[in-house]
């Protein structure tokens, strides 16, 4: 790796390797130069010439500040990332015997989790003799989607995994 120049930021005035270069000046002029003419015209704006295109051919050349550029190339990275949401799947777990002060406390959360765009993951876990009131836990799920469903819908029915009875609710399209 090279020493001296970071490797995420384009190539300045001398760092620019190509012979001839297609030039935009600050007045949006564009021509084709060599490396030398492109430097003279950049010193003489008092500006730097910056490779804003090396894979074009010949490279394009812009003379601009180059702090001031980076500033601005920075600022709109800065906003792309800030608008950018990665949904993620938030499980809420209920055993069949949760009662209804839980339910509403679980279903605010849910609530919360759908609004922010998030998949909710509602799970049901069976321990033992549980086992024998799946139609409860089948009950408690269909009420939870029922609270929630001016917000969300079904992505998957509740369905038995093992132990576990299984309901994934996504954020509905407004």
């Amino acid at each position: 790796m090279r020493r001296g120049r970071n490797d995420d930021r384009p190539k300045v005035n001398d760092e620019i390797r190509s012979s001839r270069v297609r030039l935009i000046k600050p007045d949006d002029e564009h021509e084709i130069v060599s490396i030398e003419r492109a430097l003279e015209i950049a010193e003489s704006f008092n500006m730097d010439l910056v490779e804003v295109a090396p894979q074009a051919s010949p490279p394009v050349c812009k003379v601009i500040d180059f702090g001031k550029y980076m500033y601005e190339k920075k600022k709109k990275e800065k906003e792309a990332k800030k608008k950018q949401h990665t949904i993620q799947v938030k499980e809420l777990r209920f055993r069949p015997t949760t009662d209804d002060h839980d339910l509403e406390f679980k279903t605010r959360h849910a609530r919360e989790f759908l609004t922010s765009g998030d998949k909710v993951k509602a799970t049901v876990q069976f321990r033992g003799r549980d086992m024998l009131y799946t139609d409860q836990g089948k009950k408690l799920l269909d009420e939870f989607a029922a609270s929630l469903d001016d917000i969300s819908k079904i992505e998957s029915k509740p369905t038995m995994e093992g132990r576990r009875m299984i309901m994934i609710l996504s954020p509905a399209k407004s």
